[in-house]
């Protein structure tokens, strides 16, 4: 299997893989722009533009855009993201030149109808409602927001309900005209597709799009700080970042490696510590989630409230230690770990899709598996322990809590034992 590429004349870049085998096809337009491209008075707009690209366009109502989908067996969603938004669909292979032209009519013939704006408006504001509702939700938006203060990459997703109240017809079309230009789209498709159909129709459907003059995304900076919201909840939540190495930065992959050794899997040092030998808590992670300018390594657990400074103490052991004696054996779990994960994402359409289609957003191309894997293969312990040590040493974390949190430690605190 190998990636296609193709390029229009206005910027409109197209990607496809051959699966053989299969019967599916995935196919989406990847949008350059999310919820970090937004102004602050703009702040949840992107997320409402993808609502809204569903209730209608100059050729179908609502109803007929999910129909002509649904009436062929197929699926179409759509997310978005802090930097990207993603419009995509899986149909039997025969349906893909019906798929992306429902793809083609959302994007460029949305006619955002004040009656629907009005419909959907509240819909999002019972989103946001019920992500109020989910306190792991919460935390994270946060967290987020404590990292980057004041910044496009803190803002939440959904944006504020006040701001969402206010959006009309111009606000999203505005929107659109700035960020929807064809050299910020990329058209991606894996699995039962054929590339030079797809070029052909994605030339008449996109081809006449004119340039656009999208404004670069505010650089985001890592402040960090602490957010202590005290709220009577069964659980407190506690999450703690850092900074770590966005997609171009040589720490990438040690920094996924520390990640999974420390907080990946019920085999890691988190999980086993903390939930299996201490019993102190049902779920505990860690992540590192890179961007395109920055990244973050976060740690997450819920526990009761008055388990919650044994377990953040415990937590920030047991991230010194891990910098400094993770072992060989851990690392070479989590290398295959990687390689098993990537291996598995990319048996399916759906992920293939994607994975082409950040890819190139991000670097500009798509890198073989091998190369992937080769780089995955290259972290040994050495840097591994090196990225753990840079986060202990740093002196900027951010960290939020949520619920019965009078007992928590101070990040201050937090970061004296780090340093110890």
């Amino acid at each position: 299997m190998s990636v296609q590429t193709h390029t229009l004349k206005n910027g409109f870049r197209i990607l496809t893989e051959n699966m053989p085998g299969l019967e599916s096809t995935t196919i989406g337009v990847w949008v350059n722009a999310g919820a970090r491209n937004e102004t602050a008075s703009q702040n949840g707009i992107a997320h409402f533009l993808e609502h809204m690209a569903f209730k209608g366009t100059k050729r179908r109502t609502s109803l007929e855009i999910v129909e002509s989908i649904e009436n062929v067996g197929g699926f179409l969603n759509a997310y978005t993201s802090r930097e990207t938004t993603a419009y995509y669909a899986r149909v039997l292979a025969q349906d893909v030149p019906l798929a992306l032209d429902v793809l083609g009519d959302i994007l460029r013939n949305s006619t955002f109808e004040a009656k629907e704006i009005e419909v959907e408006r509240g819909v999002i504001i019972q989103e946001i409602g019920q992500s109020l509702d989910t306190p792991d939700d919460v935390v994270f938006d946060w967290l987020q927001e404590v990292a980057y203060p004041d910044q496009p990459m803190g803002r939440s997703i959904l944006g504020p309900t006040e701001l969402i109240k206010g959006f009309n017809r111009n606000d999203l079309s505005g929107f659109v005209a700035q960020n929807y230009g064809p050299e910020n789209l990329i058209l991606s498709a894996a699995g039962a597709v054929d590339h030079d159909a797809l070029v052909k129709q994605a030339e008449a459907l996109f081809g006449d799009m004119p340039r656009g003059t999208a404004p670069l995304a505010v650089a985001s900076r890592f402040i960090g700080g602490e957010r202590r919201v005290l709220k009577d909840l069964e659980q407190a939540h506690f999450t703690l970042a850092f900074e770590s190495p966005d997609y171009s930065g040589n720490e990438l992959f040690p920094a996924q490696v520390f990640a999974l050794v420390l907080g990946g899997g019920m085999t890691s040092r988190l999980f086993q510590e903390i939930r299996e030998k201490r019993g102190l808590c049902y779920s505990i992670f860690a992540s590192s989630s890179p961007s395109v300018d920055t990244g973050m390594f976060s740690i997450y657990a819920g526990t009761s409230g008055d388990q919650l400074a044994e377990l953040m103490t415990l937590t920030v052991d047991e991230l010194r230690r891990a910098a400094d004696d993770i072992s060989e054996a851990e690392v070479e779990r989590s290398r295959v770990q990687m390689k098993a994960g990537l291996l598995m994402g990319l048996e399916s359409p759906s992920a293939r899709a994607e994975r082409m289609a950040r890819a190139m957003t991000i670097w500009g191309k798509v890198p073989t598996l091998s190369e992937t894997v080769e780089k995955i293969d290259a972290v040994n312990v050495a840097n591994v322990r090196e990225f753990g040590t840079s986060l202990c040493v740093s002196g900027k974390q951010a960290m939020a809590l949520y619920g019965p949190i009078e007992v928590a430690p101070t990040l201050a605190s937090l970061n004296e034992t780090l340093l110890t």
